[in-house]
């Protein structure tokens, strides 16, 4: 309880220091506002691009890995066995050939294909698990609207003469969207004598794309291999690298930069400071003040200074990034540089505060 007392003692004092001096206090926070916000709009706009570059390149798929096969290839469904052997896959998902089904309340409608699905992610999409309905089906959106159903309900007849009711609908993943429009009906289970015409899988990691590939194809057990195509990602991940090193090694070197600038500035200022007081340091080391008191009344009073400087700075750099469109970092990058500002310039007030609580008292009491 003490020590909490002191402590708010400590910071009253502190505030009231700083109140006590205004112009001090003013250019000390105007300082610390200048530098966030220089940071968060030369920095943050820069990685609020990479964010946005970033996001578009993740958009487009950069773990992903497909194998397409013709019915000569031979691919089995049970190479999904054989990727549970691989380290870094995070899902995986086999089709089947497309059959082309119609809604079976209009006969002479719009064909889409409907595809056998096996995998033992399933639980990643809104279907059941695979033997549970035998045939059931699960339409995207772009499949509802292409059969004319309103909602994901109703039946469908396929050109095979197999019927399947759709169950409800699903929520297509960007890696599937070049399967649109979508009807899955999961595997009873056999795969002795299904054949494979898609397979998918998701690496855990854009650069672990090019890994899982080549032990992929040493697993995939086909008949004719000249009959697969293997696609991946590769290049949109090893570009997602680059764009992150190099945008990345930009903003570090630019925040070196202001923060070391501006904790000099800071560091002048307060020695400036410190001479200009030199007479009240001596009054309060003469009436029993220690040296570790006066250096806590310095860091304090930087501290907070900093702290609201730093909300005031990104404050309105926040609102700059707004008003001209520019996309806004995350708000841990906010946050982060919040409180490197606050512990750069608690840092920068060590030596002036190191020099003011080491003057010696009755010499500067005769200062006139």
């Amino acid at each position: 309880m003490n020590a909490a007392r002191r402590l708010a003692a400590l910071v009253r004092e502190s505030l009231a220091t700083a109140r006590s001096q205004p112009v001090a206090s003013l250019v000390t926070l105007v300082m610390v506002a200048g530098m966030c916000s220089t940071v968060l709009l030369t920095t943050g706009r820069t990685v609020g691009a990479e964010q946005a570059i970033l996001g578009s390149i993740d958009s487009a798929g950069t773990r992903s890995i497909v194998v397409r096969a013709d019915a000569e290839a031979g691919l089995s469904p049970s190479v999904l066995e054989n990727l549970k052997n691989i380290e870094g896959i995070e899902w995986s998902a086999a089709f089947g050939p497309a059959t082309d089904a119609v809604n079976a309340a209009i006969p002479g409608g719009a064909k889409v294909p409907v595809r056998r699905i096996w995998s033992d992610f399933l639980a990643t999409l809104p279907v059941p698990d695979s033997g549970e309905f035998a045939r059931s089906a699960w339409a995207s959106q772009d499949a509802l609207d292409s059969l004319g159903l309103s909602a994901p309900s109703g039946g469908l007849i396929g050109t095979s003469g197999e019927d399947f009711s759709v169950q409800g609908q699903l929520n297509t993943p960007s890696y599937l969207a070049f399967l649109e429009p979508l009807v899955v009906v999961p595997s009873d289970g056999s795969t002795e004598s299904a054949r494979v015409s898609v397979l998918i899988v998701i690496a855990t990691r854009p650069d672990l794309v090019g890994p899982v590939a080549d032990a992929l194809k040493s697993l995939l057990a086909v008949d004719d291999p000249s009959k697969l195509t293997v696609t991946t990602s590769e290049g949109l991940a090893s570009l997602r690298a680059v764009v992150e090193g190099t945008l990345g090694s930009y903003g570090r070197n630019l925040i070196l930069i202001v923060f070391s600038m501006t904790s000099v500035l800071v560091a002048a200022i307060l020695y400036g400071l410190v001479m200009l007081r030199r007479k009240d340091f001596g009054r309060r080391r003469a009436l029993g003040a220690s040296q570790r008191l006066i250096v806590a009344l310095l860091l304090v009073q930087v501290g907070a200074l900093a702290f609201f400087g730093s909300v005031v700075g990104s404050s309105v750099a926040a609102a700059a990034l707004a008003i001209s469109g520019d996309p806004l970092p995350r708000p841990d990058f906010f946050a982060a540089v919040g409180v490197l500002a606050v512990f750069v310039s608690t840092l920068a007030a060590v030596l002036p505060a190191l020099a003011a609580a080491r003057r010696d008292p009755l010499k500067e009491l005769r200062v006139p």
